[in-house]
């Protein structure tokens, strides 16, 4: 058998008894029943105001558990504005939340006829249970949602008189309702609290000047100028997404307002709706290319549109944590913020200036020296703070607390729009689901009615400002605009109006230490520090115009947004290091990959290529060159027209250092880029080489190299005239050289036409051995007596006589005479230098061995 819940401690049993011990759980079920009953006439006849039950335990463990077995939620409360004849519908539905069956559930209506008579009575009821409500009005069972996760719809239908709601004497009455579900054994486990709000037909109260801020501020989407971490605006962008409903109820109700925007924001959405962006996601390799964004474009014009009546007023770009950077006394980003060439994108957009100005802090929270740092920027021009009222005391001469106070800074005294606290949490908290809508514009209606009738003879005024990041429910903010406007309690006003009445005097509390925790911290901050000192030095080097900056990238790393989600602000601090320093590394020096340079000699000098590789871009740069040991390596320095180097998008430039060694080794060089005019301030981490000295230099090397060139040339020629010989070997039928004498005829007394004497056969192919005299004997230039030659041993060269036939006519002059001996002479070897005659008399080309026919 499954166990029981325990019931609410006003019919539990003593501790240590059971209820079977006791014998009287029934009639005590039967006793509390019959006292509801009689609680209505007593009330009535007693007309005392409503207090929270005295002495009230918070609920246990298991009766907290009891109350979650059953979920309700409201789906309709009419009318609005209840009068003293109004038939009331109060409907909702009933969810089932365990995984076994509840039967006998039964639901029930509970209310108080008395009217709450303060503010702070008022939120005791609503943080309260539905039992604490003395009235128990009709009931109704829920059998089918006695089925887990079963869902039952259910309707209370009553009128005013039935209820027995009066309101005071010419002022709104706020009346608490209850709904809550009892189970078998009659214990709570389910309920939820709303309130009705009675008009009487005689006014007599001053009506509620109300007035509102619309923020439109969201997180950071961008690291750089051109890259988006995610792509979630065009979810709230689009129809029914965040920032789109707020656009949206302004422009459906009449009701003004003044808009709070943030820079960043629309510079956001306009990056989109120019055209085509990425999407990197922190840490991924690759971005994703998004089309020009159409609901981006549609959202900037229905802004417009929206706010074209209302005044808005401009927070520094990205909203900075501006009480965090005080507290690091780094405050020249909130100037850098405030700056117009940082907010003016705003007045672009919308095509008008800002026509309000508020100085609008963190949670509506700062200490003296976040308010002059607001004064500073924000408020010099005139305008107001606008702060939470937790930071106030009420007044002190016991009078009702109004919007419009002041402030002393170290700028003098500022006007102060206190902004309701109470009024924050209602329209802020709890209204993402239908059912919390309707809750808060019930406790909403019912927050301003009690307000109004607290002093009815005063005009009181109250400024709603939501959360920066208001996420209401579809159809939220305009229904609580339009009540604004409708409500017979409530009078809408501009902000101005609130701010041109008189201040009260309250007594400012200072800024609590307990919200110090939810502050940027020091590692978040560091670490935006470092970036932004290496993006300035980034920025230092550009020339001309200026088309890359990361000024407002590190404004969006210091916003507030970042508060609540430091795992992804971490992520999204490295990937905008790792950015900055890829667009860095666009200029730099070049250097080989094993950064090795070889210097031979003792002297000579040091090639350095800087390139700039951004682009549209132009840069400045001064080159500095630094030997890590100068007892061995020296350098030189450049003129200083040569040291600063200008380089336009995709140029590069080089420079010559000049080096002296003074031994060899290898001697490491550093090369560093410095920002021109900053005293030494270095430009990204520089690079480093290895000079390696040898004793051989340039020269020295030159002669040896052109040694052996001339060396290899000579190899190379002999080589060559080697293979021609064997080429010519291959194609004759024998050697060239003229054989041993044999008989033959007389000559005709004139030379032929090769040498006079004997024929003289190639180097290569002498004679037969013994037929003549040696080699280094020189032909006989006159007739010589004897025989003539015999027949050669190969085919005659052209022009010469073949012996044994007539003579070939002479080819050129010669001294008449004999023929030559037989005896063949061999030709002295070609490679003497000496110039041979050719077959026709002329000098032969130098070199050039003798051919045979057919070569």
């Amino acid at each position: 058998m499954p166990a029981v819940p325990k019931p609410p401690a006003r019919c539990r049993t003593a501790p240590g008894r059971t209820r079977s011990e006791s014998g009287r759980g029934v009639r005590t079920v039967q006793r509390v029943a019959a006292l509801a009953a009689l609680l209505p006439c007593l009330a009535m006849a007693a007309p005392a105001a409503l207090a929270p039950p005295a002495g009230a335990r918070p609920p246990t463990r298991a009766q907290a558990l009891a109350r979650a077995q059953v979920a309700l939620a409201l789906t309709k409360v009419t009318p609005k504005t209840v009068g003293e004849n109004s038939k009331i519908e109060i409907s909702g539905v009933a969810k089932n939340r365990t995984d076994g069956q509840l039967p006998g559930l039964t639901l029930r209506l509970r209310y108080s006829a008395q009217p709450v008579t303060s503010r702070i009575q008022l939120d005791q009821i609503a943080k309260g249970q539905p039992s604490a409500l003395p009235n128990v009005g009709p009931q109704q069972p829920l059998a089918e949602a006695a089925g887990p996760g079963v869902k039952q719809n259910w309707t209370f239908r009553t009128s005013a008189r039935q209820l027995g709601l009066r309101a005071p004497a010419g002022t709104p009455g706020v009346y608490p309702v209850g709904v809550e579900v009892l189970n078998s054994a009659q214990q709570v486990v389910g309920g939820l609290t709303t309130f009705l709000t009675l008009m009487p037909k005689q006014r007599r109260f001053k009506p509620v000047a109300v007035g509102w801020i619309v923020p439109l501020i969201d997180r950071m989407h961008r690291t750089n100028d051109q890259t988006f971490i995610d792509d979630r605006l065009t979810t709230d962008l689009s129809p029914g997404g965040r920032l789109r409903r707020l656009v949206d109820a302004a422009a459906g109700t009449n009701t003004p307002l003044t808009w709070a925007i943030d820079p960043a924001l629309l510079d956001d959405v306009q990056r989109m709706a120019a055209g085509d962006y990425y999407v990197r996601a922190p840490g991924a390799k690759k971005a994703t290319r998004k089309e020009k964004s159409r609901v981006a474009a549609e959202w900037l014009t229905s802004l417009k549109n929206a706010s074209k009546g209302d005044p808005y007023f401009v927070l520094p770009y990205g909203d900075p944590d501006v009480t965090a950077l005080v507290r690091r006394k780094t405050t020249r980003d909130i100037g850098t913020a405030f700056d117009q060439r940082n907010t003016g994108v705003v007045a672009q957009i919308l095509g008008r200036a800002p026509d309000a100005h508020v100085a609008w802090p963190a949670a509506g929270a700062g200490g003296p020296g976040t308010l002059d740092q607001l004064a500073k920027y924000a408020l010099k021009d005139g305008g107001t703070f606008l702060m939470n009222s937790s930071q106030f005391q009420n007044p002190a001469n016991g009078a009702q607390p109004n919007a419009a106070s002041a402030l002393q800074t170290h700028l003098g005294v500022k006007k102060t729009l206190i902004f309701d606290q109470t009024m924050n949490q209602i329209v802020s908290d709890g209204a993402r689901s239908a059912s919390g809508a309707l809750l808060s514009e019930q406790r909403f209606l019912a927050e301003t009615a009690v307000i109004a009738g607290e002093a009815p003879n005063a005009q009181r005024t109250v400024v709603v400002a939501p959360d920066r990041y208001w996420n209401p429910a579809d159809g939220l903010a305009k229904s609580l605009l339009s009540y604004t406007k409708g409500a017979a309690w409530l009078r809408e006003v501009p902000l101005r109006k609130i701010e041109s009445t008189a201040p009260q005097q309250r007594v400012f509390n200072g800024y609590p230490d307990p919200y110090q925790r939810y502050e940027l911290g020091d590692a978040h901050l560091d670490h935006t520090q470092a970036i932004a000192e290496r993006a300035a030095a980034f920025r230092a080097v550009m020339t001309g115009p200026v088309k890359i900056s990361y000024e407002r990238a590190v404004l969006r790393m210091e916003s507030v947004a970042w508060r609540s989600s430091p795992g992804r602000a971490k992520r999204a601090r490295n990937e905008l290091e790792n950015e900055l320093k890829w667009d860095m590394r666009k200029v730099r020096v070049v250097t080989t990959k094993n950064k090795r340079v070889l210097m031979g000699g003792s002297s000579g000098r040091l090639p350095v290529l800087v390139e700039n590789t951004l682009q549209d871009q132009a840069v400045a740069v001064r080159l500095v060159v630094t030997s890590e040991n100068t007892a061995k390596l020296r350098l030189g320095g450049l003129d200083p027209d040569d040291a600063l180097i200008e380089l336009r998008p995709g140029e590069r430039a080089q420079r010559w250092i000049p080096a002296q060694a003074a031994g060899n080794g290898n001697f490491k060089v550093n090369l560093e880029l410095q920002i021109p005019e900053s005293r030494g301030r270095t430009y990204g981490s520089g690079e480093s080489i290895a000079v390696t000295v040898t004793g051989y230099g340039r020269i020295a090397l030159l002669i040896t190299g052109g040694g052996l060139a001339v060396l290899f040339v000579g190899v190379g020629v002999r080589a060559i005239r080697a293979r021609r010989r064997r080429k010519a070997e291959a194609a004759g039928d024998g050697p060239t050289g003229m054989g041993s004498a044999g008989p033959g005829e007389p000559g005709d007394g004139f030379p032929g036409s090769g040498l006079s004497g004997a024929g003289i056969p190639a180097a290569e192919f002498p004679g037969v051995s013994g037929s003549g005299p040696s080699p280094e004997a020189p032909p006989s230039p006159g007739p010589s007596p004897g025989p003539p030659a015999g027949p050669a041993a190969g085919p005659p060269a052209p022009g010469t006589s073949s012996p044994g036939s007539p003579a070939a006519p002479p080819a050129g002059p010669g001294t008449p005479g004999p023929a030559a001996p037989g005896p063949a002479v061999p030709e002295p070897p070609a490679s003497a230098g000496i110039p041979e005659p050719a077959a026709d008399g002329q000098a032969a080309r130098r070199g050039e061995h003798r051919r045979r026919d057919g070569d």
